[in-house]
């Protein structure tokens, strides 16, 4: 993932946790020093981000009775295409599973599918548990210099063989595969999950999928539990009685704000000629045929 680190359940399920954001303010530099105000606001994430990743049978129910979205075969489809346009400038994102490089972004090598990090600790976790499945496999010796180098860019332990054993391993149908469940249990089932809860089409849940891929699914720093309490703290989500419109453009202002904070040279045309030209023609359902630009590149899905 490349960075720039008492329940409700009715009808409207994120509900309590909307009134949760709104009593407490969304940046705690311009708060009191009011450690309950903290607490709640952390609680806050903590449930929004429990709800994405637990089953729950209420929310489970209101779920099952929604379309599909962006968890149908198509539409799934499309977004890793859409992911795959903004983390490695192409669309055939199958051929993404061997590739490695050091983007020089302070997160050391990015790799695979949606650019897991060794420096962000998603490479580790999918290491981890493709070695839990497969003990002999060609990464399993680079596991310590992983785990050493986790959360930080270094390569040490890791050169020279690590981005030739990535590669080779990436002709594993096996690993392919892992990264393929490593993707949907960390990013793209709890970002859909949320985001169906929060009341969001297709295109909402595109938009919940790309940040958590991009800013990580923390609940501090710039994670997305952080950037989406702060868009609740300017609109209303649907779930919420919210326009869906006026929301997504409060999440996606929100996260170029936090993009460019980070390195105000950050390119944001993932969500700028791409995203919201989405949203702005209307297109809540993500329906194709699309075209968008991503780097100045153009980009066209039937």
């Amino acid at each position: 993932m490349r960075r720039i680190g008492i329940l409700l359940f009715a009808a409207v399920p994120v509900a309590i946790a909307a009134v949760v954001y709104f009593l407490v303010p969304s940046d705690p530099a311009e708060s009191p020093a009011d450690s309950t105000v903290a607490t709640a606001r952390q609680a806050a994430r903590e449930e929004a981000k429990s709800r994405a990743e637990q089953e729950r049978a209420a929310d489970d129910k209101l779920i099952e009775s929604l379309p599909p979205g962006l968890a149908g075969r198509a539409k799934k489809e499309l977004a890793q295409q859409l992911v795959s346009s903004a983390e490695s400038s192409t669309l055939d994102w199958r051929h993404t599973y061997g590739s490695i490089e050091d983007l020089d972004d302070g997160q050391g090598y990015t790799a695979g599918i949606i650019g897991f990090c060794t420096g962000t600790h998603d490479l580790l976790a999918l290491v981890e548990n493709y070695t839990e499945a497969h003990p002999d496999n060609g990464l399993a010796r680079y596991l310590p210099a992983l785990r050493e180098v986790d959360g930080t860019d270094s390569h040490e332990g890791l050169d020279p063989g690590f981005t030739a054993a990535w590669k080779a391993e990436a002709e594993v149908a096996a690993f392919r595969e892992a990264q393929d469940a490593e993707r949907d249990r960390a990013y793209f089932n709890p970002a859909v999950r949320l985001a169906k809860l929060d009341g969001l089409g297709t295109l909402g849940q595109f938009v919940y999928y790309d940040a958590m891929v991009f800013h990580g699914a923390a609940v501090d720093g710039d994670g997305f539990y952080v950037l989406r309490e702060r868009a609740l703290n300017k609109a209303d989500s649907p779930s919420a009685g919210g326009s869906e419109k006026a929301y997504l453009k409060a999440f996606l202002d929100v996260r170029r704000t936090a993009m460019r904070e980070k390195n105000p040279n950050t390119d944001t045309t993932r969500l700028d000629t791409a995203q919201r030209r989405f949203l702005d023609e209307g297109n809540l359902g993500l329906s194709t045929p699309l075209e968008w630009r991503v780097y100045g590149e153009t980009y066209r899905v039937p």
